[in-house]
């Protein structure tokens, strides 16, 4: 059998659970990845979100490679762990930082709601960890027979995300592959990252594709966008509903109703915006730490005095008394005012009970920001909202009233265009590309449209579903 090889462990048949692993010897591998499922995604031999147990066998699993932290790429890590997995984890300097409260916060959820029982877990991955600056080669096996090295390429979906290269040489055969794994790739005119970069060479690419069937529509007026949605929903005299994931798209709007209410006077600059998500808080707190890692435009913002992720009308909710009292208070008054909840879903956490309360009022709205996997509430809102339909939440059937708006250009993944140019933009292409983290028909209208650019380049590319 030839080496390297690879094998998806996971993001096969849709976006969550990223898990591949590349086979460098018959007794030598590395992990990319090591997510959880979410709806109703399964892996490859059916493990779902309420089943984690790890389904491939860790002998020879030399380290695990994390491209970023969001949860359907490490959230296993803790079975990771339970199954005998005692290696080196590599991820970027900010991936480092972010990571300990992402991963207790998977043990909390999946594990036991033990706050000793998950510090200690987190002081056991603590030391495993291997922080890498972007750009540096870092040499993961060093052997007679066989060289891994890998970097770290900016990504520029959240912060901290990276694309990995993987160098395997061979020196007995004087043989080199040069193989890179995408993770997920974010789109340009991000609020505070740096667009990703993109790779000079590759033998093999193994690719996202979430967004491979669609263009997004233009970031640069996605602000604008977002204004025209609050007024036309902050005039129906309630409560506008952002259901968004606590790392990225969190801090990404923050950013930009900053600068949407630094620009405004009147009602809006009395109008609260509520982060109720406590997770998301901490994080915020975090990327304001790893200010260094942002990019030109927001550093000059904060040069100029604006405090894009810590404004004047920002307001925190942290206990779960404090939670229930503004469902309460926002779902009876006709106090306008924007909330910020997690989870991006609608699958669980906080975001569910504004909706039991909310979605039967038309005062109400929900802006949907990012992407709504098959079997999730947010799908099923977002699809069945705007017909008066109904939703499922937690076995109790809501009819859906409130508004539902859904706002493109907020994706946090690259569109066709940018998974293409991905591909295409290097100045040695690779000989394949193997297409992941995508519904079927997103990765075949990708692939359709690889194969395209490589007609009319005369290039020889392999585009494969696995």
């Amino acid at each position: 059998m030839t080496y390297p090889k690879i094998e998806h462990h996971g993001a096969i048949n849709g976006v969550t659970g990223s898990c591949h692993q590349l086979h460098l010897t018959p007794d030598s591998s590395v992990l990319i990845d090591c997510g959880l499922f979410q709806g109703a995604e399964v892996s490859q031999k059916g493990a779902h979100a309420t089943d984690m147990a790890i389904e491939f066998s860790l002998t020879g699993i030399q380290a695990l490679i994390v491209t970023h932290v969001h949860i359907d790429h490490v959230g296993r890590l803790p079975w990771l762990m339970a199954a005998g997995f005692k290696g080196p984890v590599f991820c970027t300097e900010p991936s480092a930082m972010l990571l300990p409260t992402v991963l207790e916060d998977a043990f909390l959820l999946g594990i036991r709601r033990d706050a000793q029982l998950a510090d200690r877990f987190i002081k056991r991955v603590e030391p495993m960890l291997r922080p890498a600056t972007y750009r540096e080669w870092i040499t993961v096996i060093n052997r007679d027979d066989l060289v891994l090295r890998i970097r770290f390429q900016r990504a520029g979906h959240i912060l901290g995300s990276a694309w990995v290269e993987c160098d395997v040489h061979y020196p007995r055969e004087r043989r080199r592959r040069r193989i890179i794994f995408s993770g997920d790739l974010g789109a340009p005119h991000a609020p505070i990252l740096p667009p990703p970069d993109i790779p000079y060479s590759a033998d093999v690419v193994i690719l996202e594709s979430t967004y491979g069937d669609r263009l997004h529509e233009d970031r640069r007026t996605r602000r604008q966008r977002l204004q025209r949605a609050l007024e036309q929903a902050l005039s129906d005299g309630g409560t506008v509903l952002i259901p968004a994931f606590s790392i990225g798209r969190t801090q990404e709007l923050l950013y930009e109703l900053e600068a949407i209410i630094s620009g405004q006077e009147g009602d809006w600059l009395q109008m609260p915006v509520i982060l109720d998500a406590p997770l998301a808080a901490r994080f915020t707190q975090l990327y304001r730490q790893l200010k260094p890692y942002w990019d030109k435009e927001a550093l000059r913002r904060v040069a100029a005095g604006h405090k894009p992720l810590g404004f004047e009308q920002l307001l925190t909710v942290n206990t779960h008394g404090q939670h229930l009292a503004m469902v309460n208070r926002l779902a009876q008054t006709r106090q306008p005012a924007i909330v910020i909840t997690g989870n991006g879903m609608c699958s669980a956490g906080r975001v569910v009970n504004y909706l039991k309360a909310m979605l039967g009022d038309s005062r109400h709205n929900v802006i949907f920001t990012g992407f709504q996997a098959q079997g999730t509430p947010g799908r099923a809102i977002q699809k069945y909202g705007p017909q008066g339909g109904y939703v499922e939440l937690e076995g109790e059937r809501f009819d859906i009233r409130a508004g539902i708006t859904t706002l493109g250009g907020y994706s946090a993944h690259a569109d066709q265009a940018g998974l293409v140019k991905f591909v295409t933009g290097m100045r040695h292409w690779p000989q394949q590309v193997r297409l992941v983290h995508g519904e079927l028909y997103a990765k075949q209208q990708l692939a359709d449209a690889l194969r395209e650019k490589a007609r009319r380049y005369g290039r020889n590319l392999e585009v494969l579903i696995p």
